[in-house]
């Protein structure tokens, strides 16, 4: 359905949604609220993206503008504009352009997210993390893939520092990760919240 100012409906519900978000968040501080252009709805579509980012850290342009509904030109100028004022920041990850807040996130979480934010290589994390000992035929079984493609994807997890082969498969700095996907459990799926449940049982503290 299009109000008569010609905005879908649905479009304007998700924005909303998501610049209420980004009103509530640090990101907010930086005052773009208040110096956005008088039209109500680029400043929604900018308190919208910053909302998004908020709770989907890692996310990649197109994901972005299809989530949010925004087109692309419009999309690239809020996110440069969000750039230009240190409320984003961009991060280059392989093929893709990933952004998250300004100053969150250290080199390690950010390549996290990024895998993270791939199927296959987050359903390896995440079955790693709730159980330690399981193998690459596991793995494979778990997610319904091939052993092969198992072992491409632990190389690549390996190679960025997240994975290590030394004797089976083990997460590096499983507490580091295991934060990223229990407090953006909403934004990685089923496994991601399953995992965000069982937290407590799975982190082990030193006394």
């Amino acid at each position: 359905m299009t109000s008569s100012d010609g905005v879908d409906d649905n479009k304007r519900a998700t924005l909303r949604r998501f610049a209420a978000l980004g009103a509530a968040t640090p990101i907010a501080g930086t005052g773009f609220s208040e110096s956005a252009a008088a039209d109500a709805g680029e400043s929604d579509a900018r308190d919208a993206i910053a909302g998004y980012l908020s709770t989907t850290p890692g996310a990649h342009f197109s994901k972005i503008r299809d989530d949010l509904q925004l087109g692309t030109g419009e999309t690239q100028h809020h996110l440069r504009r969000l750039e230009e004022i240190d409320a984003i920041e961009r991060y280059r990850d392989g093929d893709y352009k990933r952004f998250v807040p300004a100053g969150r996130f250290d080199e390690f979480e950010k390549r996290t997210l990024g895998y993270l934010r791939r199927d296959t290589p987050r359903g390896m994390l995440i079955e790693l993390l709730l159980n330690a000992d399981a193998t690459a035929g596991d793995l494979a079984d778990a997610l319904e893939v091939s052993a092969p493609t198992v072992s491409k994807y632990a190389g690549k997890l390996e190679e960025a520092g997240l994975l290590s082969r030394d004797d089976g498969y083990a997460v590096e700095r499983p507490e580091t990760v295991m934060m990223l996907v229990v407090r953006h459990a909403d934004s990685f799926g089923d496994r991601a919240r399953r995992l965000a449940r069982n937290a407590d049982q799975l982190l082990e503290y030193e006394g």
